[in-house]
């Protein structure tokens, strides 16, 4: 058992999955996807449950759970993904090791604490000052020295372990085969970007949700850095428990009938404790909206239904939280690093020339 490897990796793989989304408790939004989710080779018809004369079919019962099947099947696949990689890193760590004649706990764990950069002895006494209160009584800063170390080192020790790795992966030409299934989903909305990129991003969003408005750092990032390369579309998918959230995404669908969507996104972002109706009809006038053309539309409904196209068309295809990006076709959940977006962006474009 390689316990470094093994506790490196499922700190690596479980961080960013961790607090990083705005998540219902039910099925999503309360609405039926239109297909049933019903996995390849099973008969739809097979019979569940019955009351008084009624049967309750598997398609019955797949077509209530749609949304939750679809993100079932991603993180069956996602468990088997890292399965594989660290069945994969079990092994190439194994082979270092006997090359140097260390077993496999030795090796790893020389090899990251070598990479890690020992703390100054101010970072360690400014923690020690800090936390003095909290320790055991009669602590010093020696006897707490090395709880300390290993404080200020977690998150360089998650960096130093997938820096090594991706070497180890890449030293061995690993690829991962199985890929997910990539999801039909139409980029119908604003969008930033070349329409005839080779990456579309579909991104589904809730203007309440703080997780939405982070994921927008990561968003620019990449954005920037695939100039040229990459479109990204907005969709609209206010939660039921985000009281201001539906209104907010008709504002800047009304924002987005006078031409500044995306000047409107940026306003509300900026401000998600200020989307009551009228702070709304604020945020158009400081946006330089028409503000008679805006207060129409937001106060007649104009774009309730539009809102609620994009947030039943999410669910049909397995949105369950915000933010939701199908890249390609591909889902990423929640607010990522600029790192999880790269990956898939740059294999579609190694993928498309």
């Amino acid at each position: 058992m390689i316990q470094p490897l093994r506790m490196s990796l499922i700190a690596v793989t479980t961080a960013a999955l961790v607090f990083t989304a705005c998540k219902e408790n039910n099925s999503g939004t309360g609405t039926t996807p239109t297909t049933a989710a019903v996995t390849g080779g099973e008969n739809p018809n097979q019979p569940i449950a019955k009351y008084n004369d009624v049967v309750i079919t598997l398609k019955d019962v797949d077509a209530k759970i749609g949304p939750q099947l679809k993100q079932f099947e991603k993180q069956k696949m996602e468990l088997r993904q890292q399965a594989a990689e660290q069945i994969a890193l079990e092994a190439l760590a194994k082979a270092e090791a006997a090359k140097v004649g260390q077993t496999d706990e030795q090796w790893v764990k020389g090899q990251l604490e070598s990479k890690l950069p020992a703390p100054s002895e101010a970072d360690i006494l400014k923690v020690f000052e800090e936390n003095k209160a909290r320790m055991p009584p009669g602590s010093t800063v020696e006897s707490m020295r090395e709880q300390i170390i290993g404080f200020l080192q977690k998150d360089q020790g998650r960096e130093v372990a997938m820096k090594l790795f991706d070497d180890l992966k890449a030293k061995a030409n690993y690829q991962m085969l199985l890929e997910e299934p990539r999801v039909q989903v139409e980029a119908k909305g604003p969008g930033r970007g070349p329409e005839n990129a080779k990456v579309t991003i579909v991104e589904f969003s809730d203007f309440e949700c703080p997780f939405c408005s982070k994921a927008e750092e990561s968003v620019n990032t990449v954005m920037e850095k695939y100039a040229g390369k990459v479109r990204i579309v907005f969709r609209h998918f206010p939660l039921s428990f985000h009281p201001h959230a539906p209104k907010a995404a008709e504002a800047a669908a009304c924002a987005n009938d006078q031409g500044k969507f995306w000047e409107m996104h940026k306003q509300l972002f900026a401000n998600q404790k200020a989307l009551s109706v009228e702070e709304l009809k604020a945020h158009a006038v400081a946006v330089g909206l028409d503000k008679a053309k805006f207060d129409e539309c937001l106060d007649t409904g104009k774009n309730k239904a539009l809102v609620e196209a994009d947030t039943k068309a999410g669910s049909d295809v397995g949105v369950t939280g915000t933010p939701a990006f199908f890249i390609n076709g591909k889902l990423i959940s929640g607010a990522q690093p600029p790192a999880e977006f790269e990956k898939i962006i740059d294999a579609e474009l190694k993928k498309g020339g």
